[in-house]
């Protein structure tokens, strides 16, 4: 297996977009001066699917030309599939860092829970690797993401320098069509989605259904919230961690169960 240099950081990138996707193909290309990157990224898209895995089948990689100096493997799984197998079975050495995206689409707010972006980059901090997640809020295939450079670069070089807290990761996301007047770190806003299905037909009369349904953000004007700063053109870092158990409600329930 080829290796690496020592004197450069060493950059996993992954998404859920495919390895196709233009977003992953920017984001290459916003780090690959500065660092060796591998990039282990799913065959096909895989929004939506979170921390799955795959268990009732095999997984294969393919290696892919370079692109612009980064290795290329694709992976027939799922995000995180792509950080575990890439780990044991790609990966010269442990990753300096775990970059996911850019993502096709917003992760803030709830949305996070059910996004293969941000699955991958949990399942990098359960492994103690510096983990991050990209997002842009556009979800067309002609995105621009050049607008992104400068944040995904002031927060790669900062992570590579400082580190992040213990078991934390970052949920980045970034506004789209302008330039970001800045960044914030504030929590993920309160929301939910109205969760629709719309039915439909098949030519043989069958049924079938397609998600629909909006978002309903439930602090609007709440400043310390990541869509009210990406409304206002600011990117948004989330710190997010993957053990998601309330610590404060330990005691209360402890008393009713013990």
């Amino acid at each position: 297996m080829q290796q690496t240099t020592t004197s450069r950081p060493l950059i996993m990138i992954v998404n859920d977009d495919g390895i196709q996707a233009p977003g992953i193909r920017a984001l290459i290309g916003f780090v690959v001066a500065d660092a060796d990157v591998i990039v282990v990224a799913p065959d096909s898209p895989q929004s939506g699917k979170a921390s799955s895995i795959t268990v009732d089948g095999p997984l294969r990689i393919t290696p892919l030309p370079d692109f612009k100096g980064a290795r290329m493997y694709a992976v027939s799984g799922t995000p995180v599939d792509c950080v575990k197998l890439g780990i044991h079975t790609v990966m010269p050495r442990r990753p300096d860092i775990l970059l996911s995206g850019i993502n096709h689409g917003s992760n803030s707010a709830c949305n996070l829970i059910y996004s293969g972006t941000m699955g991958a980059v949990m399942e990098g901090a359960q492994l103690g690797i510096p983990s991050v997640g990209f997002s842009l809020l556009h979800h067309g295939i002609d995105a621009d993401f050049s607008q992104c450079e400068d944040v995904v670069k002031r927060v790669v070089d900062d992570v590579l320098r400082n580190g992040l807290p213990k078991d934390v990761c970052l949920n980045v996301n970034i506004p789209a069509q302008c330039t970001p007047e800045g960044i914030k770190v504030v929590r993920g806003g309160r929301g939910h989605w109205t969760d629709e299905y719309t039915r439909y037909e098949d030519p043989h009369g069958h049924a079938f259904y397609w998600l629909s349904g909006s978002f309903v953000d439930e602090e609007p004007d709440n400043p310390e919230t990541d869509n009210y700063w990406l409304g206002r053109r600011y990117a948004t870092i989330v710190p997010v961690r993957p053990d998601q158990s309330y610590i404060p409600a330990i005691d209360t329930l402890r008393r009713r169960y013990e």
